[in-house]
């Protein structure tokens, strides 16, 4: 009979693009008992998740709800709800999210158009404005923080272009939310989604995800019904409304640790916590730089929680990453797409973001590079 040992993986330090460190805190909430979906001391709990999220997301939204599934889950519920059959989509691509973007579109039967940017680049209001002069669209999906690139893109004004041709806005916060300021109501964003185990630093397995009174108005007047029964708002927003009723087993764990995930956030302050982010992204940019490593992006559109760097010639990108792993314990990971190959993308994200992983990370890439 086959045995198997007590589970025993090395603890590492996560500066990779996901999952980040997980607070002690939010480990110990998820070992906390189980009481059932229904119960109503959960049901309680469900309400101060959605207050907490309603904190972290700067919204007044009542649809603000973590969705059962990883950030992917958050991106398709954020597409197959507001898009029927026929419908035209303009997506901006900038990096490899954005083509996955493209892909869920098509899949629930949009008229797919694109408007492109090389990966690392970032798209201008004018250029979204005259691609939908030429074809309105009835959404516009753009990736607040490409976590293929390091890119952030400015989304102040863009709501107000899309809802002038007529259409609603989708903005991809999986690497953004609760670690780069974002400003829901006040950008007037009509959908936009996350995960858990990015900048909240909970694990993954949760998606938050908080939809505008204008989408929702989208949402009621639909002409089909959504394509996808796990993922249609029309029935989740039962449950996680004043109604309760059944649609699925809510992960009960993973609620816990969103919630305790929250609380800290909360406690930090979200001010300071994109302060504290920004802060460390700065120390982190100064040594690569100081090591003669470029940096993809260029500074006025850089993510603080997501850093591209260039591997330098000669260099084989797997194999320092491996060492990292067996010699450090620090895990980062190697380009997507257009960057596979020729670049690391190192996060700094939530628990992870701290000037201690920052030395451990510059000191080692300092002697593995032979940079000392």
């Amino acid at each position: 009979m086959t045995r198997y040992p007590d589970l025993n993986t090395s603890p590492r330090i996560l500066l990779g693009p996901g999952p980040s460190m997980v607070h002690p805190r939010v480990l110990r909430a998820m070992a906390h008992p189980l009481v059932g979906h229904l119960d109503p001391q959960f049901i309680t709990l469900m309400n101060e998740v959605q207050d907490l999220l309603r904190y972290a997301f700067r919204t007044k939204n009542p649809l603000t709800i973590p969705v059962s599934g990883t950030g992917s889950a958050g991106m398709e519920a954020a597409v197959c709800n507001f898009v029927e059959p026929g419908d035209s989509v303009l997506i901006g691509v900038n990096g490899y999210f954005g083509e996955r973007l493209c892909d869920i579109a098509g899949r629930y039967g949009a008229t797919v158009r694109r408007v492109e940017r090389p990966w690392g680049q970032v798209f201008d209001p004018a250029e979204i404005d005259a691609a939908l002069k030429q074809h309105p669209a009835k959404v516009v999906a753009l990736v607040h923080a490409e976590t293929s690139t390091g890119a952030r893109q400015p989304l102040e004004g863009i709501a107000d272009i899309v809802h002038r041709h007529g259409g609603l806005l989708i903005a991809d916060c999986v690497t953004s939310l609760g670690g780069v300021p974002l400003e829901i109501d006040n950008w007037d964003i009509d959908i936009a989604y996350s995960g858990t185990q990015k900048c909240l630093s909970a694990p993954p397995g949760l998606a938050p995800l908080t939809v505008g009174e204008r989408a929702r108005d989208v949402l009621r007047r639909r002409k089909t019904k959504v394509a996808n029964w796990y993922l249609d708002l029309t029935m989740i927003e039962t449950y996680w409304g004043s109604n309760r009723t059944y649609h699925h087993t809510a992960p009960i764990s993973m609620n816990f640790a969103l919630r305790e995930a929250l609380r800290l956030v909360e406690e930090e302050g979200l001010e300071q916590r994109w302060e504290r982010h920004a802060r460390n992204a700065r120390e982190l940019w100064d040594g690569l730089e100081a090591l003669g490593l470029k940096l993809v992006v260029p500074a006025a559109h850089r993510l603080p929680s997501l850093t591209t760097v260039m591997v330098p010639d000669g260099v084989d990108e797997a194999a320092i990453r491996r060492r990292l792993l067996d010699d450090y314990n620090v895990e980062i990971a190697g380009g997507l797409g257009a960057f596979k190959g020729k670049a690391w993308r190192i996060g700094l994200m939530g628990y992870s973001s701290s000037r201690e992983n920052i030395l451990v990370l510059v000191g080692a890439l300092e002697r593995l590079l032979g940079r000392r």
